[in-house]
């Protein structure tokens, strides 16, 4: 097959001018996305204003409308939408950054709109916007000293009294060039609109008040961390309801101070309620959603305790989150602290507490992530008659991984992801049954011999038969078997 001819810019301009813009021409023709980009580029050639008044007419134009775009549609809406951004990010922006900031954050602000007409569950359209933010803070440092001090001031103005949270996304984007008495302006001026919305919000007899205090508190804790102000972004993390404090970042910031009585005290604070999580192997072994941020928190207070030098209580700590919930990281920290030559026994005992787990499928993906296949194949068959071959996620992965050198073990979870396909009637899933049956077939003679003292196991003839036996009649089963 002739390989396709390489594009470079070498070999597009050697095509000539005029061919070049025949090409292009044609394609201005076909598309409309591409024929604004050109429109921009041959603005540019007039200089900044020419550019400028070409992408207002569009910006207007995406201001007004309020139909609803159909799916059809929106990939075209958002190409459009793409094109605009490019626009003023590489034509505009290269003439005037001032120029192609104020339109850039015109067209933020637009998203509002824009997501009451289209359905973005995809959220194509919004990586325009995130595209445009980004493209923001790439024009921010070429502004001058003057330009910089207004910046904060077209922010607010632009974005100020939006709820949907981009006003953080860009000051997070534009923060780092900021002058230090620019973001303290800022902050005031932040502050004071805070204590103004809590006058307003405190006047409401509504139940459920919502209002901007969130943003700009997250803003200005932006301004705290740019500006070094630990205390200050304590303080306002401080304001926010306990459930939604962010306990770990500042822990991590007290530890990374040094300040290490106080990282302990902020990590071991207590949540009510907050974000429960239950993985496949949870739901598989029958266990009660947990903490999400668990294993993040006690890696944390396990680090701060030996930053205090009490390495005997956060190894304790490790050890005992390894025993309820076999977290490779966690143990693969505690292993990482021992002193030499001690891991070697502290694994031994891991590995032998796994084997006694009774969260089998915890333990299975455990010796299956660490690696190691020698106890899982061990787990396997020693909990032989327990799995549940509908766990589909987990198993055929294992048994996979286990046939090489576990043929037992691989044909006991193949077994039971096969007898559950058939038992069940699953249709659908005959194509995987049938692989499955195969799979048994290579791994019998391996596999019957490592079952030669195993009582009660049947050999794959036996097994072979019974299942022709039972389920003789399952014949789109048996059209796709080799």
């Amino acid at each position: 097959m002739a390989r396709k001819a390489a594009i470079s810019i070498e070999k597009l301009i050697g095509l000539g001018a005029e061919q070049l813009a025949q090409l292009i021409l044609d394609e201005t023709e076909q598309n409309p996305a591409f024929r604004k980009l050109v429109s921009a580029a041959l603005a540019a050639c007039e200089g900044p204003g020419a550019v400028a008044k070409l992408i207002d007419r569009r910006l207007g134009a995406l201001e007004r409308a309020r139909s609803f775009i159909e799916w059809n549609k929106a990939p075209a809406f958002r190409d459009d939408l793409d094109a605009t951004v490019s626009s003023i990010a590489s034509q505009l922006g290269k003439l005037s950054a001032t120029m192609a900031i104020d339109r850039l954050l015109r067209f933020i602000a637009s998203h509002e709109k824009v997501f009451e007409r289209v359905d973005d569950s995809s959220g194509a359209i919004q990586d325009v916007y995130y595209r445009a933010i980004t493209a923001l803070g790439e024009l921010v440092p070429s502004l001058r000293e003057e330009e910089l001090a207004l910046l904060p001031d077209r922010i607010m103005a632009g974005l100020g009294q939006s709820s949907h949270g981009y006003l953080v996304d860009v000051a997070e984007e534009v923060m780092e060039p900021l002058p230090d008495d620019v973001l303290r302006i800022w902050d005031a001026e932040l502050k004071a609109l805070v204590t103004a919305q809590e006058v307003e919000d405190a006047k409401s007899k509504d139940r459920f008040v919502f209002s901007n205090i969130h943003q700009y508190r997250s803003l200005r804790q932006l301004i705290a961390d740019r500006l070094g102000d630990l205390d200050g972004l304590i303080a306002l993390e401080e304001l926010k309801h306990p459930n939604s404090q962010d306990i770990m970042a500042i822990a991590e910031r007290l530890l990374e101070a040094g300040r290490l009585p106080e990282a302990l005290d902020w990590v071991r604070q207590k949540k009510t309620g907050g974000l429960k999580v239950m993985g496949y192997t949870d739901l598989a072994d029958g266990l009660m959603p947990r903490d999400a941020d668990n294993p993040r928190r006690i890696s944390l207070e396990a680090r701060i305790l030996e930053a205090l030098d009490d390495k005997k209580d956060a190894q304790k700590l490790r050890w005992s989150v390894f025993e309820t919930s076999l977290d490779s990281a966690i143990l693969r920290e505690y292993l990482a602290a021992l002193p030499d030559f001690e891991e070697f026994d502290a694994l031994d005992r891991a590995f032998d507490h796994g084997l006694m787990s009774k969260q089998i499928y915890t333990a299975l993906v455990f010796f299956m992530e660490w690696p190691e296949l020698s106890f899982a194949a061990k787990l396997v068959i020693a909990h032989r008659g327990e799995w549940d071959g509908g766990q589909y996620y987990l198993l055929p992965t294992a048994a996979d991984a286990l046939q090489h050198e576990y043929a037992l073990a691989s044909t006991i979870l193949y077994r039971a992801l096969l007898d559950d396909i058939l038992s069940r009637a699953r249709s659908k899933a005959y194509k995987h049954g049938a692989h499955y049956l195969d799979r048994l077939d290579s791994l019998a003679d391996q596999a019957d011999r490592e079952a030669k003292d195993l009582e009660g196991f049947q050999t794959h003839a036996n097994y072979r038969a019974n299942l022709q036996t039972k389920h003789a009649r399952k014949s789109s089963f048996w059209a796709q078997v080799k």
